[in-house]
């Protein structure tokens, strides 16, 4: 396993980061031992940073993962959990409801104190009360002692800059948005970096866009993108290649970004993303797929509020 510097923190960071949403059975419900045996063969091959929310699964993601983690030492693992999405429709960015979530997610998760707290999915508020109000109270939670490190997670880039450049973060965690057919988080890299800025990059898959059987009928993606990672996933597996593997090993290769998140739930699934991030990575395939995805390379949709998105 490779390890990246997180921004200006001083954690060394596994480039593969345990994305822990599938613990709640968001994709599939997940006998318990099995879960358990994922995330303590995730640690044994290497992968030291966890990102977990009271979201996934409704908390439930966070209780098994605590139950998990129960009897790992602390300085095992880095974790990482977030605040300000509690449902579907359900958020609150208000600072009593975030310091309460914070000591619910630590009971839950069976610590004293996260590495990193992180407000979900910001482009649903209002940016004027992420500044003004959440940040500031989480700045309270890590004076506390509750967690070491503050960031914020969305899929629209633009807020990113806006909000970094009006209070202090040390992480932006962004979805969907370094993958093999969108990689327009690239352009803020070196914003992010002047500024010590950890990066973190989610859904290197784009959410099943780049898998053998295609994403969930809910994906939100438009139907040409939809269509052109359908061709580019069977032109991988006409040359008896499974695009995932292409696709984390696209992702993982930026080194401007510290981590890549990969939902796992399964022991097999770390194994196999492990031995794909230590196998080279295909140069004449990669162009080929990139030349099919090239006509809607960096296409996104929107979400959250009309205002917040990049437009």
């Amino acid at each position: 396993m490779q390890y990246r510097s997180m921004g200006n923190t001083g954690l060394q960071v596994s480039v593969l980061g345990f994305g822990a949403s599938p613990l709640g059975g968001v994709f599939g419900e997940v006998a318990e031992p099995e879960a358990v045996r994922c995330v303590r063969r995730a640690l044994e091959l290497g992968v030291n940073f966890i990102d977990v929310a009271p979201y996934y699964g409704l908390t439930k993601a966070e209780t098994v993962l605590g139950r998990a983690l129960r009897g790992v030492p602390r300085d095992a693992y880095l974790l990482a959990t977030k605040v300000g999405r509690y449902g579907e429709r359900d958020f609150d960015f208000s600072a009593e409801r975030v310091v309460r979530s914070v000591d619910e997610s630590l009971a839950r998760l069976g610590v004293d104190y996260v590495d990193l707290i992180q407000c979900h999915d910001i482009e649903f508020g209002s940016l004027e009360q992420i500044v003004e109000v959440t940040l500031p109270a989480l700045e309270r939670v890590r004076a506390a002692g509750k967690a070491r490190f503050i960031g914020i997670t969305g899929l629209p880039l633009k807020f990113f800059r806006e909000v970094a450049a009006r209070a202090p973060v040390d992480t932006v965690l962004s979805y969907c948005r370094y993958s093999l057919n969108n990689t327009s988080l690239a352009t803020l890299l070196p914003w992010l970096h002047e500024r010590g800025i950890g990066v973190i990059s989610a859904s290197p898959l784009s959410m099943g866009l780049l898998t053998q059987d295609g994403p969930p009928a809910w994906h939100p993606a438009p139907p040409e993108v939809k269509d052109a990672c359908a061709r580019a996933a069977a032109h991988c597996r006409s040359r008896g290649v499974d695009i995932a593997r292409l696709a984390l090993q696209f992702s993982v290769a930026q080194e401007g970004i510290a981590t890549t998140l990969v939902g796992m739930a399964h022991a097999e699934h770390v194994e196999k993303n492990a031995a794909w991030l230590a196998e080279p990575l295909d140069g004449e395939l990669l162009a080929e797929v990139q030349a099919i995805l090239a006509p809607i390379q960096g296409r996104a949709w929107a979400t959250g509020r009309p205002e917040n998105n990049d437009g």
